[in-house]
């Protein structure tokens, strides 16, 4: 951390109530010993809870005693009411930024953060922070990435909607356990920590709400030493208005979207590469095989209908193979074959195998061309080496496109 962003609060004040900030800048508040070196840094974004913020930051200190833990609290505000003066009063640090979103705030917090462990969460006491010695506990075992569990805490009666806590949470976890071939039993808890090398390895680059699954399935893929802990979830205080109740009814169908599509960008390969080869091996396989004709397994007769549906097969699979694999090499948290895939490809090896390809095809399906200008640009009859020659056509056009691709990918990542 620079020199220039250390602000002493009694030098510096921070701006009146009701003026967002404008940039990333850190308060300090009085008494705050710089060599001091902590272990641990509570890290969490702040909008406008003044009326929680004193007590939150009082439980993160008792957490931290308890733990027998050197702590900082960093507060990441982006309010308009007092709440970064009364963080500051209480004794924790400000970083002042502008609201971007969670995920974003996040982002901001990374340079500020001097703990080696990384414990985040909210501040409106939804989630006890005087229980934060498990996690610290957990990553002096080893564990990088520590997921607190409500499922298998305690969830206070009316802390969590019903929609969210039979059907949302539970189906989005299993949808990502499903994908990730993970564990994990709440996905969405607020409450969770992991060690600052882990942080800064998962690149965070969300914004918004969807930052949460992207820490979760970027540790999966990254393959972290994760670990759940039981953690305890209470329901809103007296007085204040939740989150979702200030974004409005759709807010949690628009944050489980949201989530769902971080979820599939991450890791369209999952459910491409797989299916996608064996479409293309069974499609090829059927084009191929009839070729030269028609023919009969037991009492299913094989013709030209047949085939087209093998051609659609095949063109379909090598489709989610390359974008599996163009996946994978943008996405960079998971490999298999692809990089040999991509290693011998090269692009004039890429663009010889299109040329080979279309010409052939174009080889084919010539006499049908031939006939149908001979007809009077009608077809009478439609033959089976010239279906072979589309499909090599087309699969000579993919070629061409995935070699661009991939030649552009490598030019990008030099």
């Amino acid at each position: 951390m620079r020199t220039q962003d250390r602000v002493i609060v009694a030098q510096t004040p921070l701006a009146a109530a009701g003026t967002p900030p404008a940039e990333v800048r850190l308060f300090v508040p009085p008494g705050d010993d710089p060599s001091v070196v902590p272990e641990v840094s509570i890290v969490i974004p702040a909008l406008n809870e003044e009326i929680t913020i004193g007590e939150f930051v009082d439980w993160c200190k008792i957490g931290l005693a308890k733990a027998r833990v050197a702590g900082e609290i960093l507060i990441v505000d982006s309010s308009t009411d007092r709440t970064p003066q009364i963080a500051l009063e209480h004794g924790a640090r400000v970083l002042r930024a502008p609201k971007r979103g969670l995920g974003r705030a996040y982002i901001d917090a990374i340079p500020y953060v001097r703990g080696q462990f990384v414990i985040m969460g909210d501040c409106d006491l939804t989630y006890d922070f005087r229980e934060i010695k498990e996690f610290v506990d957990r990553y002096r075992e080893g564990y990088e990435f520590i997921m607190g569990s409500r499922f298998k805490g305690s969830i206070e009666a009316g802390a969590m909607p019903k929609l969210h806590r039979y059907f949302g949470t539970p189906l989005t976890t299993w949808i990502m356990n499903v994908i990730y071939h993970s564990d994990y039993s709440d996905i969405h808890c607020g409450m969770r920590g992991m060690t600052k090398s882990a942080l800064e390895r998962i690149d965070l680059r969300s914004q918004s709400w969807e930052y949460a699954s992207e820490m979760v399935l970027k540790a999966s893929r990254l393959r972290l030493r994760t670990v759940e802990v039981p953690v305890h979830f209470y329901k809103d205080r007296e007085g204040r208005l939740s989150h979702l109740k200030r974004s409005g009814f759709l807010s949690p169908w628009i944050a489980g979207w949201i989530n769902l599509k971080v979820m599939l960008i991450y890791t369209p390969e999952s459910f491409l590469l797989k299916p996608g080869f064996a479409l293309f091996i069974l499609g090829s396989l059927l084009t191929i095989s009839l070729s030269a004709g028609g023919y009969t397994i037991g009492q299913i007769g094989f013709n030209l209908h047949w085939m087209l549906f093998g051609m659609t097969l095949a063109v379909l699979g090598s489709g989610c193979v390359q974008i599996g694999v163009l996946a994978r090499r943008i996405h960079r948290l998971r490999t298999g074959a692809e990089p040999t895939l991509s290693g011998w490809l090269t692009y004039d090896k890429g663009m010889a195998a299109a040329a080979l390809l279309v010409l052939a095809g174009v080889a084919l399906t010539s006499p049908l061309l031939f006939q149908y200008a001979q007809g009077g640009l009608r077809l009478t009859h439609v033959s089976h080496p010239a279906v072979t020659g589309l499909f090599l056509m087309v699969m000579g056009f993919q070629t061409f496109c995935f070699t661009l691709l991939l030649e552009m990918l490598r030019r990008v990542a030099r």
